[in-house]
């Protein structure tokens, strides 16, 4: 049974993020196991979007209990400048399955950090300050990586945002800025515009071009064919460094071990958190090329973290990667994400409110209109509150039939655990099924 006394002391005492705090009314959560969650007052619900996009294997396994025991029992905590047994380890997984240009790693704790950080290393290798970023990204909430993604959250530190970062458009096919007749086209002339900015702005001006591997909260905008790889030759036509922002989508979450690997790339860069421990501890990375890491071999490393390498988080992070690979999540994730596929397609005829469905591997979102040939969303850009409208019923009647899963806007997200079964698949399609038709009715 819900204790009413822990829920206030939540309410009265600590602040919850992205929200106003007045009226709140959280789940309060008891215990999780597999790909549900249970609240205290008994009710389940299956989590959709496993979180934040970071509980890829799954709630309540023991195999990460055991394994941060196992270390805390040596040795917690060791002052970064120290090496330990697990870090080794840790860092030469990673080296293992990153392309064979990168085997060094700086450890953070999330992956605002292993953004903020990765910047901090590109303008110093380079001596050039300029990052360029898109305007649909997220890649953190601290000045400098709310000031590089284009999350519309960073409006209320705009006036304090931090210089040098340059945004341009995304080659979102479904609502293509320079209206496109096929996403090959939008994705061609989304690259003569980033070529024409680069212009704009210096070569000689720019340390690093920044991306998401795959994009994720902003809208799972697909990339079109060829548009990274393209992306990536700019860079090397312009000495800059190509940074592959991996924090939602590593760690098996598109059917890759990295979502850049689904363009045949190699960045220079790749920032990592999420997944890399599944969420059950705080850890990040800045996996940097052998070029970047020679750099630094007669000159000091200018970064540093207390909590860096920690070494229980690097034990969860272990345990983790022995799951993704020894349970085949990956295989599992491109057959789940193609039996998710196939359901949306019935999805697509029955509800007239969905204008699109973008998804890679078990990384989707339903994007819902009011209009399929306008294409008319239900909310503005920037929708909050009250401006939601007919959204807002959609996401309260998800919560009402026992699912948790993110929305935003006119985008409702799916990507469960990597675990999860074509059965559990079925169970939340249909739950967001109920949800949609609230939608359908006030279709135009």
């Amino acid at each position: 049974m819900l204790n009413q006394t822990y829920l206030n002391d939540n309410l009265n005492y600590t602040l919850f993020p992205w929200l106003k705090q007045k009226g709140l009314k959280p789940i309060h959560l008891d215990h999780a196991e597999g790909i549900y969650l249970y609240s205290k007052d008994g009710k389940r619900y299956i989590d959709f979007s496993s979180q934040l996009f970071n509980v890829n294997i799954g709630h309540g396994r023991s195999e990460i209990t055991n394994s941060v025991v196992s270390q805390m029992e040596k040795i917690s905590y060791a002052n970064p400048s120290f090496s330990t047994d697990i870090r080794g380890k840790l860092g030469k997984r990673l080296a293992q399955i990153t392309p064979d240009n990168i085997n060094k790693t700086f450890f953070t704790l999330g992956g605002a950090e292993s953004n903020e950080n990765a910047i901090k290393l590109a303008r110093i290798v380079s001596g050039k300050h300029k990052i360029i970023t898109q305007y649909r990204s997220y890649h953190g909430a601290t000045y400098a990586t709310a000031s590089a993604g284009g999350d519309t959250r960073r409006f209320a530190i705009d006036s304090q945002q931090a210089p040098n970062f340059i945004k341009v458009e995304n080659p979102y096919f479904y609502r293509c800025p320079w209206s496109s007749s096929s996403m090959e086209e939008c994705g061609e002339r989304a690259i003569n515009n980033l070529d024409m900015v680069i212009q704009y702005e210096g070569p000689d001006n720019i340390a690093a071009i920044m991306m998401e591997g795959e994009s994720g909260s902003s809208g799972c905008i697909k990339y079109p064919p060829l548009y990274l790889n393209k992306v990536s030759d700019l860079c090397k036509k312009y000495g800059i460094i190509f940074i592959i922002d991996e924090v939602l989508s590593g760690f098996g979450r598109t059917g890759k071990w990295f979502g850049f690997e689904h363009h045949n790339i190699k960045p220079d860069i790749i920032t990592l958190a999420k997944g890399l421990t599944s969420g059950y501890l705080p850890l990040g990375g800045v996996c940097v090329s052998d070029e970047i890491a020679d750099h630094f071999n007669e000159k000091s490393l200018p970064l540093g973290l207390t909590y860096s390498a920690h070494s229980v988080s690097c034990a969860a992070a272990l345990a983790v990667i022995d799951i993704y690979e020894n349970e085949n999540l990956i295989e599992n994730a491109i057959a789940i994400g193609k039996y998710t596929d196939k359901c949306m397609k019935q999805l697509l005829q029955d509800h007239v409110s969905i204008g699109d469905w973008r998804n890679t591997g078990m990384l989707g979102v339903i994007e819902l209109v009011k209009n399929r040939e306008t294409k008319e969303s239900f909310v503005p850009y920037d929708a909050k509150g009250n401006e939601l409208g007919i959204m807002n019923d959609v996401s309260a009647k998800i919560s009402e039939l026992g699912m948790f899963t993110f929305t935003k806007w006119n985008y409702i997200f799916i990507a469960p655990p990597l675990i999860t079964t074509k059965n559990q698949i079925d169970e939340g399609l249909e739950i967001i099924s109920k949800a949609i038709s609230i939608a359908d009715v006030v279709c135009e």
